[in-house]
């Protein structure tokens, strides 16, 4: 485990960090590395959606040191604003090609799925086109894309995947009552309270999570792919303790706090921590990359329009 101890002796001053939940995580990583180091650290949880747009606000003024986003797209977006640090730490060794470079690391990876309740009388979807069906018509919710970067993440490999079919799948889930439900936790819970049987692209930690709470769903992995989504860490390039900055990263990365993302029911970033959940090796992937934000626009947009009647 590297850590860098000597960075924080002496008069240091708290590290902030913007994150994008869990908040229980957040606040797991922050005290660990603050009994490991002594230094203190400033948490602002919130969507990733206000989380860019406080960072945008204090332009003039900027607060945050590291970043932990739940959509790559924030990391990629951020380094071609040349507002990134480089850094890569030591213990990102483990952590696969595909999920770093010289800018940011994932903390941990989701994956987004159905979910289920088990107690609906619907009958066990296998994919997204079950959602469709009539037994689900007016029973199915999803998470709004404008505000989920994993659902837009979603959509895109869908589309990457499936073309045209893709939108006839979504024209077809609007027809059938579909209601896009604002951010996840707002998609969720008239699930978990039984109003509806089902959500269409589900961050499955959070759903892990009620599952380990005792309640009546499952987490169900579409049998013609879905998408995962690394959480990208990132530093600041305007960060007044980039030192510290730095030796938070090595901490998120290290056994210690690898195991606490795990325990949060995400997918470590390391490939040499345990999980409580499915990895994303053992799932289809779909094609989520694309050729740049314009196409994420683009298909929100589309997305938006279809379902502007609601």
């Amino acid at each position: 485990m590297t850590l860098s101890f000597a960075l924080t002796t002496g008069a240091a001053q708290a590290l902030t960090v913007y994150t994008a939940g869990p908040g229980s995580l957040a606040k797991k990583l922050a005290a660990g590395y603050e009994k490991q180091t002594g230094v203190k650290v400033d948490i602002f949880q919130a969507t990733t959606g206000k989380v860019m747009a406080r960072l945008d606000a204090e332009q003039a003024n900027p607060r945050a040191d590291v970043l932990i986003s739940a959509s790559w797209d924030t990391a990629t977006s951020l380094a071609k604003r040349d507002w990134l640090l480089a850094y890569q730490s030591p213990n990102a060794s483990h952590v696969p090609a595909e999920f770093k470079n010289p800018y940011y690391v994932a903390q941990g990876i989701s994956a987004l799925g159905i979910v289920w309740n088990t107690k609906s009388g619907t009958p066990e979807p296998h994919d997204w086109q079950d959602l469709a069906l009539p037994a689900f018509k007016d029973k199915v919710t999803t998470p709004d894309p404008s505000l989920s970067g994993a659902s837009l993440d979603l959509l895109i490999g869908l589309q990457n995947a499936y073309g045209d079919q893709a939108w006839k799948l979504f024209d077809n889930l609007k027809a059938n009552g579909m209601i896009v439900a604002g951010p996840n936790a707002q998609a969720l819970t008239p699930v978990l309270q039984g109003a509806k049987a089902a959500v269409f692209g589900a961050v499955d930690y959070v759903s892990y999570n009620s599952v380990e709470a005792g309640e009546a769903v499952k987490v169900i992995f579409p049998t013609s792919g879905t998408v995962i989504a690394p959480r990208p860490m990132m530093i600041l390039k305007s960060s007044k303790e980039p030192a510290q900055a730095k030796a938070f990263v090595d901490y998120v990365l290290s056994p210690e706090g690898q195991q606490l993302v795990a325990d949060a029911w995400l997918m470590p970033a390391r490939e040499d921590i345990d999980a409580k959940r499915p990895l994303f090796k053992t799932l289809k992937v779909l094609p989520a990359e694309t050729a740049g934000s314009a196409d994420r626009k683009q298909v929100l947009d589309k997305f938006a329009a279809l379902f502007a009647a609601q």
